[in-house]
């Protein structure tokens, strides 16, 4: 009798921020507004670095990248919480649901990898500075660039492997403002196991290194700095890494605060705004970060709009 009265989910339906219902069209002009915010502000990274010939080094390279990266991350969770703010289309099929797990994970991995890369790539500025044309070269940093993109596109896959063989049965309400996996999981029937094992290798092979790496590199930069006489060298030296050391901070604070807290300090709605800080804002002020505390960046700005005012 048990098994006639389960009902397999063929969709899923995103709560977002039902819990708010008085607040669902300011909360949609609220995510518009950071939405076009992200697009314009990572978009003008993007032109400047192809438009300054100053910025055609590896760290702007690697900068336009991460632009880029926080635009498709962005696009990938926002268009669909809007379409649920304005019109309550709560409704998502399930291929739709996964593909929008596949493409968030791939992201979030390339950010990893990207992050770890511009760091290396500070390493080598500060630390090792007559070799840094050596080493980073322009097929070193292309590699590197295409490396980062490959592997995030090629790693979530075993996600595909196992996901369209879950059964889904006990309800197909996802508590969050997309698709997100672990609010997924919640939902299965069948077990997780095997699909929970590829989460903990992916972080073994990703997250941990990526994190180690970074690290690293910046205790050597930061011993590096330390040793520099001069106080006015000293600042040079960290001005070079301060915005990107910035973004590094408040990319792993957020995921600590998100997977790694207790299980009795874990709860739905803190999980929610985390996620809702690291998915949305963290693309939304990058840009801000790398404007405010990098020179040539902010050279590069008052140039292009001194052009644009003249055409």
């Amino acid at each position: 009798m048990e098994e006639e009265n389960i009902t397999t989910v063929k969709e899923f339906i995103i709560l977002g921020f039902s819990e708010f219902p008085n607040l669902q069209v300011p909360l949609f002009f609220l995510f518009l507004l950071i939405y076009l915010i992200v697009l314009m502000g990572n978009l003008t990274i993007i032109t400047i670095v192809c438009l300054d010939s100053h910025l055609h080094t590896p760290m702007y390279f690697f900068l336009s990248n991460l632009s880029f990266l926080d635009i498709s991350s962005t696009s990938v969770t926002l268009p669909k919480l809007l379409d649920i703010l304005l019109r309550e289309n709560h409704h998502i099929s399930m291929n739709g649901c996964f593909t929008q797990i596949y493409f968030f994970v791939s992201l979030a991995i390339n950010e990893f990898l990207i992050l770890s890369v511009m760091a290396y790539d500070r390493y080598v500025a500060i630390c090792q500075p007559l070799c840094y044309y050596l080493i980073m070269n322009q097929k070193v940093f292309i590699l590197l660039s295409q490396g980062t993109w490959i592997l995030g596109l090629l790693m979530p896959i075993s996600y595909f492997i196992y996901l369209p063989h879950f059964s889904f049965c006990r309800s197909n309400e996802i508590n969050h403002f997309f698709c997100e996996f672990t609010a997924l999981l919640k939902l299965s029937c069948s077990s997780t196991s095997s699909i929970q094992s590829i989460v903990y290798i992916l972080g073994a092979l990703v997250a941990c290194p990526c994190f180690i790496s970074t690290l690293t590199s910046y205790v050597y930069i930061i011993s590096t700095i330390l040793r520099i006489r001069s106080t006015e060298g000293r600042r040079k030296a960290f001005s070079t890494c301060s915005s990107h050391l910035t973004v590094v901070c408040l990319f792993y604070l957020t995921l600590i605060f998100l997977y790694l807290r207790p299980s009795s300090m874990q709860s739905i709605d803190i999980n929610k705004f985390i996620a809702v800080l690291h998915n949305t804002l963290i693309p939304m002020f990058n840009p801000v970060i790398y404007s405010l505390k990098n020179k040539d960046v902010k050279n590069a700005l008052r140039k292009f709009f001194h052009l644009k005012l003249y055409i």
